[in-house]
């Protein structure tokens, strides 16, 4: 990690590894503006204005930036926007409209059947752009498929790229729009051959640890979506998991009857659920019993627990 690590200090670039119910909160400072890139989850903000505020060390935050606006990336946004309260805050494109009148279906929170603190923005992010953050300039480049607004940013003289859920060290994030019905693993494919191109040295991903090693990264996520173009029906199952598995993360316990509630009031879920109580007790069940055997919960009688 020492070349990564001196990439990162060259682009004065502070990751702050928040897991996987925060996405990674990335901090650049310098001789010109500071920036936070992603403020993680509405539930995690109160920390992530302490670890913003401890790497900044005494300065004030300037920009406030998102990748995306799925809620793990910008839950901490109305928190932060309160706490440093001359920063501006810039969103991608497309979005703006739904964010400026909160419509929580087209921000896909309510879909989902998470929860995003509502805030406001000063600005969109273009791609093909570029902004000063620190002492360089950083390229902003689209990077539809997860999202079909998500943006990544690079920082070419020491080529360490922010890659948020577009590229992580073993795969991508869920491919949303697949959800809607709409065809986006060939824009998942289109932005990876837009990342090899960068030729990045280090990723920054939304979640997990930063990475040199792209080359097998690509290969690996290239992999997982042939898997998942070859087979929809795969990716649906590991996107409803991910789902319960996300909100599970927060709550950390819940009983079974309260979980098909929730379930059943979450419009990506339900869109896939037999009708019929019975028929979606079981149906929950079969998904809990398979998360168990992947060992990322566990279950005690009528408790689901997070593991």
């Amino acid at each position: 990690m020492f070349a990564a690590n001196e990439a990162l200090a060259r682009a004065g670039v502070t990751v702050l590894e928040r897991g996987w119910l925060s996405a990674n909160n990335i901090v650049v400072r310098g001789s010109g503006p500071t920036a936070l890139i992603d403020s993680g989850y509405y539930i995690h903000a109160p920390q992530t204005v302490t670890l913003v505020e401890q790497a900044l060390s005494g300065r004030s935050l300037d920009f406030l930036l998102n990748t995306h606006l799925h809620s793990d990336h910008c839950g901490g946004n109305a928190l932060l926007q309160s706490h440093f309260t001359t920063c501006q805050t810039l969103i991608p494109p497309g979005m703006a409209d739904a964010v400026a009148v909160w419509d929580e279906d087209a921000l896909t929170y309510r879909p989902t059947g998470q929860v995003c603190p509502r805030f406001s923005f000063d600005g969109v992010l273009h791609p093909g752009e570029s902004i000063r953050l620190g002492d360089h300039q950083w390229e902003i480049h689209g990077a539809k498929g997860h999202d079909p607004h998500s943006v990544v940013f690079f920082e070419p003289a020491s080529r360490v790229l922010v890659s948020a859920d577009a590229m992580w060290q073993n795969g991508f994030g869920v491919v949303f729009p697949e959800l809607d019905g709409m065809e986006a693993f060939g824009e998942v494919g289109e932005t990876l051959d837009a990342i090899e191109s960068l030729k990045p040295l280090v990723v920054v991903p939304g979640h997990g640890s930063v990475f040199e090693d792209v080359a097998p990264a690509l290969a690996r996520a290239r992999s997982r979506l042939e898997m998942f173009a070859n087979s929809p029906e795969k990716h649906l199952r590991h996107a409803l998991k991910v789902l319960i598995k996300f909100r599970l993360m927060e709550w950390q316990h819940i009983g079974r009857t309260a979980l098909l509630a929730w379930a059943q009031q979450t419009p990506y879920l339900v869109r896939h659920m037999p009708e019929g109580q019975n028929n979606q007790s079981l149906w929950l069940d079969e998904v809990l019993s398979q998360l168990e055997t992947s060992k990322a919960l566990k279950l005690e009688g009528d408790r689901v627990l997070n593991a």
